[in-house]
């Protein structure tokens, strides 16, 4: 405003000293203040934008693949427990999103826009437009002086060492155990981190078991807690829960389920991460009696150099009442699996991977060229690019 004056006033001199003996040098000199100060407003303005424009950020990650599965099913859809990277012979997106983040000291939101064949197979449930919302969420610093933040809306699932985002895992394809517990969550989180960043705690009250909306006639919020220890750079230690149901209200079977891992980078070229999830839920309303399921996990990653990541990949689940994973069987499911990956960083936003991957059941679960089979072996490769 004071710039804007200033012209109008430098304006107004030129006019009335135009008709005086004013000389051509006091003319041009005022002409020239008059060019400066409407830079400087303009200069100011930009400014103003620039500073408001600063809190946002746009970020990209888009992950093509291709897998192929011995079994070599018809339909083209691999093992019914697998959601990422499921599509057998053909070549596809697994997960490719857009997305929009706000943050300054107090206040963050995030918006994310999604496509892909996990989105497809993550989301089936989910009416409408909600299937592409990979995530929405908003939160607010309701502290000063401690880092205590209230978090709601659509979020990555406070649950597991694994994302959707393959960049981020060390593997191609995600555990049975990440595929069977929640990829994400909705609801309210307060989160709180400790001055130093070791510790971090976490409260939830969700709309269930990976939803956004919630089961129809159940009207029990679902609850859960994440306590994260890293005593230093090389050691991560998780432990998270879920307490809800998810199931209607007439049929209502609580469902009580814990999540441990550790990540430890034993060295600049070895690392480790070791996980333990069990589960369990009621047989019937009101019974005390449950039904349990566990899956341990261990992934072991080598790096002979910085552009080449190798890992080894052993797990098992066993859910023998199909709590999770029903067979029809009479031993439920009680499933080995294991995996070898090699990842070549191309660029440092662009990964190429490989995978090869394999399971042995206790019962005959898979297909082997239409006919029922204890094993499955498929191999999966993937470009992971982020932007």
């Amino acid at each position: 405003m004071k710039n804007i004056i200033t012209i109008i006033i430098a304006m107004m001199s030129i006019n009335s000293f135009a008709q005086t003996a004013i000389s051509e040098e006091d003319k041009k000199a005022i002409v020239q203040q008059v060019k400066k100060e409407l830079l400087d407003s303009l200069n100011n303005k930009q400014e103003i934008k620039t500073d408001k424009l600063k809190d946002f950020s746009i970020s990209g990650y888009i992950e093509p693949y291709y897998s192929y599965d011995f079994g070599n099913p018809n339909d083209h859809n691999r093992v019914g427990f697998n959601y990422s990277h499921q599509r057998h012979n053909e070549i596809n997106i697994n997960l490719a999103f857009l997305k929009v983040a706000y943050q300054t000291e107090n206040v963050r939101a995030n918006l994310a826009l999604a496509a892909g064949t996990y989105m497809n197979a993550n989301y089936a449930a989910e009416p409408g437009v909600l299937k592409n919302l990979y995530e929405a969420n908003a939160g607010v610093k309701i502290s000063k002086k401690k880092n205590l933040w209230i978090d709601a809306g659509i979020m990555s699932s406070h649950i597991g060492f694994e994302s959707a985002v393959g960049k981020d895992n060390w593997t191609v394809t995600r555990g049975i155990y990440a595929e069977n517990s929640p990829y994400f969550e909705t609801g309210v989180k307060m989160t709180y981190t400790t001055n130093d960043d070791k510790w971090t705690l976490s409260a939830l009250v969700l709309n269930g078991w990976q939803r956004i909306q919630r089961v129809n006639d159940n009207h029990l919020p679902a609850f859960g807690h994440q306590l994260i220890y890293k005593p230093n750079s090389k050691i991560t230690l998780n432990s998270s829960s879920f307490i809800g149901s998810d199931k209607p209200d007439s049929t209502r079977q609580m469902r009580y389920f814990h999540n441990l891992y550790g990540i430890f980078q034993i060295s600049n070229k070895f690392a480790l991460t070791t996980g333990f999830d069990i589960g369990a839920e009621q047989k019937s309303k009101g019974s005390s009696q449950y039904n349990v399921w566990f899956t341990p996990v261990v992934i072991a990653k080598i790096s002979p150099t910085d552009k080449i990541n190798l890992a080894f990949r052993g797990e098992y689940f066993n859910d023998k009442n199909g709590v999770i994973l029903a067979t029809g069987n009479p031993n439920g499911f009680q499933t080995w699996g294991y995996s070898v990956n090699f990842d070549y960083s191309i660029r440092e936003n662009m990964l190429w991977r490989i995978e090869g991957r394999g399971f042995s059941s206790k019962e005959k679960i898979f297909t082997l060229n239409n006919h029922p089979s204890n094993h499955n072996f498929f191999i999966t490769t993937a470009f992971a690019i982020a932007f």
